[in-house]
C-alpha cells in the first residue's frame, strides 16, 4: 500500500512539474510573441537607400523594423532620440558601426550595415529578427574571390542567359582596383567581361544580373578609365564596402551609380533583391 502511495505521488509530483514546465514555456512564448519583429531584409536596404536621399522619405515596408534597431541604439546611448524616425541615414548607420565596434568588430563587420550576429545581439529583450540575411564564406571563382551568395547569384544568372559569364574582378579586394574607388572592398561587388559581346548581349546580360538582385551597369570607356565591362553589386550584400552600399541606393533611386549622379542608364525592370527573387521563382 506504501509503494502504491509513494507512486502516486511521485505521479502527482511529476504532473505538477509538468504542468508547471508548461506554463512556464508558454509564458517564455508570451513574452516572444510580444516583442517586435525586426525584418531583417528591410532594415539592410533601407540602410543602403536612405543614406543616398536627398530627402528624409522612407523605404517602404521597413520603419518599423528600423524604429526597433533605433531605439535599442537610443538605450545604448548610440543615438540621440531626436534620430529615432525610422529612416535609416548616415547618422543611423554611423550609430550602427559605433555599436558594431563595441562588440569587437572591425572593418567590413563594423560597416554600418546591420549583420545577422549583430543584430540578433542588439535585439536581445526588444526584438526578434525575421529574414536573416548571410552573405555565406568566401569562394574562387575565375581566379577572384566572392561569397557563396553572389556565386549563387551568378549561377543563377547564367542559366537565365544560357551563358557563361567571366569575371575581370571579384570581392573582397582591398585597394585591388584603383579605378573602382573601393566598390570592391568588400562582398557582393563584380566586374563581368563582355569581350565578343554585341550592345544587345551586354544589355541582356545587365538586365538578367538586375532580374535577381545585383545593381547591374554596361560601363563605357567613356565613363571612367577602364575598358567595357559590366559592373554589378548584390543588393543587400551585409559584407559591402561603403562605396559599393552607395551604388544600391543610387540605383533604387533611378541613378547610374557613378560620381557623376546622372540618371540609370541601365535596362529598366522591378528592382528586387535575391530573397525576392528567390520567394517567386
Amino acid at each position: 500500500m506504501k509503494t502504491k502511495m509513494k507512486t502516486q505521488g511521485a505521479a502527482t509530483a511529476l504532473a505538477t512539474f509538468a504542468a508547471l514546465g508548461c506554463l512556464t514555456g508558454s509564458a517564455t512564448a508570451v513574452t516572444a510573441a510580444a516583442l517586435p519583429v525586426v525584418n531583417m531584409e528591410a532594415t539592410v536596404l533601407a540602410a543602403q537607400i536612405d543614406p543616398r536621399r536627398a530627402d528624409n522619405t522612407l523605404t517602404p515596408g521597413a520603419k518599423d523594423s528600423v524604429l526597433a534597431v533605433e531605439r535599442a541604439l537610443q538605450a545604448r546611448n548610440l543615438l540621440d532620440a531626436r534620430w529615432v524616425d525610422g529612416y535609416f541615414g548616415t547618422t543611423t548607420i554611423t550609430a550602427y558601426a559605433a555599436y558594431q565596434r563595441s562588440l569587437g568588430y572591425t572593418g567590413l563587420a563594423a560597416n554600418g550595415l546591420p549583420g545577422a550576429s549583430s543584430l540578433t545581439t542588439l535585439g536581445q529583450s526588444r526584438f526578434t529578427v525575421s529574414h536573416v540575411l548571410k552573405p555565406g564564406s568566401k569562394v574562387q571563382r575565375d581566379g577572384y574571390v566572392v561569397n557563396t551568395r553572389t556565386q549563387a547569384m551568378l549561377t543563377e544568372t547564367e542559366r537565365l542567359l544560357g551563358r557563361r559569364l567571366v569575371l575581370s574582378q571579384g570581392s573582397y579586394n582591398p585597394g585591388g582596383d584603383p579605378t573602382s574607388a573601393g566598390t570592391h572592398d568588400g562582398g557582393g561587388a563584380v566586374d563581368i567581361k563582355v569581350d565578343g559581346m554585341s550592345a544587345d548581349t551586354r544589355t541582356a546580360v545587365a538586365r538578367a544580373l538586375r532580374q535577381v538582385g545585383f545593381a547591374a551597369w554596361v560601363r563605357s570607356p567613356a565613363q571612367g578609365d577602364w575598358p567595357w565591362h559590366i559592373h554589378a553589386v548584390a543588393i543587400n550584400d551585409t559584407d559591402q564596402a561603403t562605396h559599393a552600399q552607395n551604388q544600391v541606393g543610387d540605383y533604387y533611386l533611378g541613378f547610374n551609380g557613378l560620381a557623376n549622379h546622372r540618371p540609370d542608364d541601365g535596362p529598366r525592370i522591378p528592382i528586387r533583391t535575391w530573397e525576392d527573387y528567390q520567394r517567386t521563382h
